[in-house]
């Protein structure tokens, strides 16, 4: 895919800044479709789309949460390792207002308000993981290990596989 063939988001020109190594994917965006549409479309397990979700502590200061697309985050034990009483799912206004990103294309690269960022600790026991570039309808694939180098991630165990909820 040549340049001229995927957008040029904050998150793209962050990626070259920092010169990672990426490979871009257009998809046709679904709303509501999330990582689910996007490993069905991309033909990768859902596990590897890795979600970007803007969250507020009880402070309602935000951070992001990076999180395997097919697990849900515990917010409880989010807040037991952040040591606070409560963490919580960000509105899209805010979300939007804090990252400069649609909802449905927020990235944790080259956000407008720099936030802390926390990412579920197996993500990075992937080969090659599947994030937001920054606009609705585009992924890049990159190496785990390239986005724990360039951005300030403390790592969580915060994954809950749905499937065992009752």
């Amino acid at each position: 895919m040549s340049k001229e063939e995927y957008p040029t988001t904050q998150a793209v020109r962050f990626l070259r800044e920092k010169k990672l190594d990426y490979v871009p994917h257009l998809y046709s965006y679904v709303d509501h479709g999330g990582s689910r549409h996007v490993s069905e479309t991309l033909h990768v397990p859902e596990h590897h789309v890795i979600k970007t979700l803007i969250m507020e502590i009880e402070t309602r200061d935000p951070i992001i949460v990076l999180m395997h697309g097919d697990c849900e985050v515990s917010t409880k034990q989010l807040a037991r390792e952040l040591g606070v009483k409560r963490v919580s799912p960000c509105d899209e206004t805010s979300a939007q207002r804090y990252t400069g990103y649609l909802v449905g294309g927020i990235s944790p690269f080259g956000t407008r308000t720099k936030l802390p960022v926390y990412a579920e600790a197996s993500i990075f026991d992937l080969e090659r993981i599947f994030i937001n570039g920054g606009k609705r309808g585009f992924i890049v694939e990159l190496d785990p290990r390239d986005i724990e180098k360039t951005l300030n991630i403390t790592k969580v165990h915060v994954a809950i596989d749905p499937g065992l909820k009752r």
